[in-house]
């Protein structure tokens, strides 16, 4: 089953002198939370700021310190440290430290244990989250270490501008630690059995307006798609998310493209698909929307206004159109949301929109469908299976859906799509 690759990860958390060290604690925390492993590294000024016995206390695991190198076992102790671990996290990394790893010193246990990583193009992936204070990130001497280590494969993330320790505001805020979790997790999924393939989902609503300040819409809160493009890039996939408007944070690692309207979302689909090799539609698209939109706001001192309907862009008859002539995307997956004859409704749509699959769900039970963090499926296959799957998250709703996606990826889907 598809899963958090964090739940299973060793990692090593380095931490170095900054004040931002007080969120490592939290973001080791939210690390073994999550399931990973979670060994800390604390340099002699990260001890300045924050005990390793609070890295102990929220990991349950040692946490090492220079001291360390003077034990009994301290001359393989960086060695163990490096060959155990999945990756390799510095959060907060300090200009100085910065520098050292540019340039391969090896005078404490944090620098000793990346060298003994090897490569980072070959090695477990080595993650750096800068803090610093005004003016220092930016200075010529930390741009051009930070650009010898991602030449070498390091990834650096952020940091960002804001408040900084001296009160200025400025470049060299560490990320927000979702940021660097998210980095964390998409790393850790690329050699995942969807590696090297590329997979679109839609999600959310569409909005058809009206006129400049209102549109007809439905309740999709986006929440089945953005999960669904989370289990994808946990299962290795190259992964862009069209959207219609959601307060939801896009998944890190996919490419996200916002819209509004069924005729932009369409396009978007179509332009993206030319190119996948799955589809999972999970967007609410509009089935209707106003004729003749207003270009100027509609006022009630008329009357209460005739709005005409027109049917809006069929975007799975225009993909499976599509695929009849490219061969892409091999794999469609489908979402039937109804109220009435679940089932089938699904099964018309699955046979005349040519789909592999197709998820099918009662929007208007009050836990499950719009609005709601769980759902209730039934999938219904080309070849004519059925699977009911109980109430359940929509993450792991996701995990279900991509773990069946696998193996029709690498068939070319069921109904034998070309592999082009």
């Amino acid at each position: 089953m598809i899963s958090n690759p964090l739940s299973r990860a060793n990692i090593l958390l380095g931490v170095t002198g900054s004040i931002a060290a007080y969120k490592a604690a939290d973001l080791a925390s939210k690390l073994t939370q999550e399931g990973a492993l979670v060994n800390a590294i604390l340099t002699e000024a990260a001890i300045r700021f924050i005990s390793p016995l609070t890295f102990q206390s929220v990991t349950g695991q040692p946490a090492y310190t220079d001291a360390d190198l003077w034990g009994a076992q301290a001359h393989v102790l960086h060695v163990g440290l490096a060959h155990q671990a999945d990756m390799l996290l510095i959060a907060p990394a300090t200009a100085h430290t910065i520098a050292k790893l540019a340039r391969g010193s090896a005078d404490d246990l944090l620098s000793l244990t990346a060298l003994a990583l090897g490569s980072e193009e070959n090695g477990p992936p080595l993650l750096i989250a800068p803090a610093m204070d005004a003016g220092m990130f930016n200075h010529a001497a930390t741009q051009g270490n930070l650009r010898i280590l991602r030449e070498r494969g390091a990834i650096i993330i952020g940091p960002e501008e804001g408040r900084l320790a001296s009160g200025l505001v400025a470049m060299g805020r560490m990320s927000e630690l979702l940021e660097i979790l998210g980095h964390a997790r998409y790393l850790l999924a690329r050699n995942g059995p969807l590696r090297g393939r590329r997979v679109v989902v839609t999600a959310g609503g569409t909005q058809e307006p009206i006129d400049p300040v209102r549109f007809v819409s439905n309740r999709s809160s986006g929440r089945q798609g953005f999960a669904l493009t989370q289990a994808a890039l946990d299962a290795g996939a190259q992964v862009t998310l069209i959207s219609g408007p959601t307060h939801l944070p896009p998944p890190v690692g996919a490419e996200y493209i916002g819209l509004r309207t069924a005729e932009e979302m369409r396009a978007a689909v179509l332009a993206a698909c030319q190119s996948a090799d799955v589809l999972v539609m999970a967007a609410a698209v509009a089935d209707f929307r106003p004729a003749q939109p207003s270009d100027q706001k509609i006022k009630k001192t008329g009357g209460a206004p005739a709005i005409e309907l027109t049917p809006a862009p069929d975007i799975l008859a225009a993909v499976k159109d599509q695929r009849a002539e490219l061969g892409r995307p091999k794999v469609v997956i489908g979402f039937a949301a109804e109220t009435r004859d679940l089932l089938a409704n699904a099964q018309i749509k699955l046979q005349a929109k040519g789909l592999d699959m197709i998820a099918a769900n009662d929007v208007s039970a009050s836990d499950a469908g719009f609005t709601v963090d769980t759902n209730r499926v039934t999938l219904l296959h080309a070849d004519g299976r059925k699977e009911e799957l109980p109430l359940m998250s929509k993450a792991e709703v996701a995990a279900e859906i991509i773990e069946r996606v696998i193996p029709l990826a690498k068939m070319g889907g069921a109904r034998g799509v070309c592999n082009h």
